[in-house]
């Protein structure tokens, strides 16, 4: 199995270590996952560049966190879903909502809902949205720029995920009460 390192911003190529910084300023902490994708700059700004835009769209933050979780245990991702289920908590996403998630099925926030849906039908189909599909979000009070919007957190999504089942890295110590194990295929 190849071995990714786990970078510091002392040990980071030099074109991933502002980002590093960044993070460790926003974040209070390097997460792991970022850490690992250090070992090439193209990917870890690639990645901070993305979810800048994302969180800057018009969709809320429970709303990003709900896409990012989905798609995190969509893709049977395991340290994405422990570190998306710490933030969508602590952007107030309900208990209730977050487990109905981390077990596949819908959350019972409607909205929260058809963002978890249309994330796991733009994931289950390649992106290919049926029209019934992008109707349902429609009709959930959203707008056709917000379908957009969540392609882009699909996108950034998928950054995180497969870069963290190629390269397993450590959940930190205050994820691992999330700790989540993608069920057996």
């Amino acid at each position: 199995m190849c071995s990714y390192p786990t970078y510091t911003i002392e040990s980071a190529p030099a074109q991933s270590k502002p980002v590093l910084e960044q993070l460790q300023q926003a974040l209070g902490l390097i997460p792991n996952i970022a850490a690992k994708m250090a070992g090439s700059p193209v990917l870890i700004h690639g990645f901070i560049g993305l979810f800048e835009r994302v969180h800057a769209s018009s969709l809320t933050e429970p709303q990003i966190q709900t896409v990012l979780l989905t798609n995190a245990v969509v893709n049977a991702s395991e340290w994405p879903v422990a570190f998306h289920t710490a933030l969508a908590l602590k952007q107030g996403v309900h208990r209730v909502d977050v487990d109905a998630i981390r077990r596949g099925v819908l959350p019972d926030d409607a909205g929260l809902a058809a963002m978890s849906a249309l994330a796991r039908t733009l994931i289950e189909k390649r992106g290919r949205l049926a029209e019934s599909d992008q109707r349902r979000f429609l009709e959930a009070g959203f707008d056709v720029e917000q379908i957009l919007e969540v392609i882009a957190v699909v996108a950034a999504s998928t950054i995180t995920n497969y870069t963290a089942s190629v390269s397993q890295p450590p959940l930190e110590t205050q994820f691992e009460e999330f700790a989540w194990h993608a069920p057996a295929p």
